[in-house]
């Protein structure tokens, strides 16, 4: 299974976590699911880099959400997105990659904005043309 790392004041935390690149699978992400395994995440592939807003239509578990740019560090998170909200939320900031894992799972490793990521298994993105 593809990993996340993340960098932590106690060290490295890592998140296994399953891919989404498409357009129909990004736009469902984690829509419909009541439990998302403690410590796991989905990792967004995005077609460039952008601030991308996510809703939590549909999604029924709270979710910390963390964008990472091209040079592999978290620009934002955005903690304990409320579930069943139509509610865009964002950081303002252009991101590459989304991950989402369990509400309160920031706070709890003490993931902050600024952050390392590096990633074990993930595909590469294909080149713009």
């Amino acid at each position: 299974m593809p990993r996340v790392h993340l960098s932590a004041p106690a060290g490295d935390v890592v998140v296994p976590v399953e891919i989404v690149s498409t357009r129909a699978q990004i736009e469902r992400g984690l829509m419909y699911r009541e439990h998302l395994p403690p410590d796991q995440g989905m990792l967004f592939l995005m077609t460039e880099e952008h601030n991308w807003p996510f809703w939590m239509h549909n999604t029924l578990i709270p979710l910390d959400i963390m964008y990472i740019a091209s040079d592999m560090t978290i620009v934002g998170i955005v903690e304990n997105a409320e579930p069943k909200t139509d509610v865009l939320r964002d950081v303002n900031r252009p991101s590459l990659y989304v991950l989402e894992v369990n509400g309160g799972f920031s706070a709890a490793h003490k993931i902050a904005t600024g952050a390392k990521v590096q990633f074990e298994g993930v595909p590469k993105l294909p080149a713009k043309q």
